[in-house]
């Protein structure tokens, strides 16, 4: 099932929303949302735009760049940055989470809120500081990488 059809009430949401910060439900824009919906994980806009360009041909990287900022602020997406500082998007509505990235094989990991508030929870209490998951990422060395 083409991921259109398959989560029509995002697909309704994200045009909506458009429509609502005075952007056109155009083409590219409806291409966008459609490879969006069918990514799962992490994507890069670059990825992104190569998605788009082989469902439409014509599409242009400055379109989805302006489309994703949009997308972010109505909850679609959320952009987050890897250890290497590149840019990903996470497709929501997922769990927010941080990563752990070896810096040795460049394995990663996803850490969900439960295990980063762990890690972070002082940060919390004794400074009045709120980490945003989507921007940690730790670096280190996996099990495996660490032993010899």
């Amino acid at each position: 099932m083409a991921p259109d059809q398959s989560r029509p009430e995002a697909l309704d949401r994200a045009r909506d929303e458009l429509r609502a910060h005075g952007l056109r439900w155009t083409p590219q824009r409806r291409v966008l949302v459609g490879v969006i919906l069918a990514t799962e994980g992490h994507v890069t806009g670059a990825e992104l735009v190569e998605g788009c360009r082989a469902r439409d041909p014509d599409t242009t990287a400055s379109t989805v760049y302006r489309t994703l900022d949009v997308l972010e602020e109505i909850g679609l997406i959320r952009h987050s940055h890897g250890a290497d500082g590149r840019e990903e998007f996470h497709v929501l509505p997922a769990a927010e989470h941080g990563h752990l990235r070896c810096e040795v094989c460049g394995a990663t990991w996803e850490i969900g809120a439960d295990e980063a508030a762990r890690l972070t929870g002082s940060l919390a209490s004794e400074r009045g500081f709120r980490v945003n998951l989507s921007h940690l990422t730790i670096a280190g060395r996996c099990a495996r990488c660490a032993v010899g």
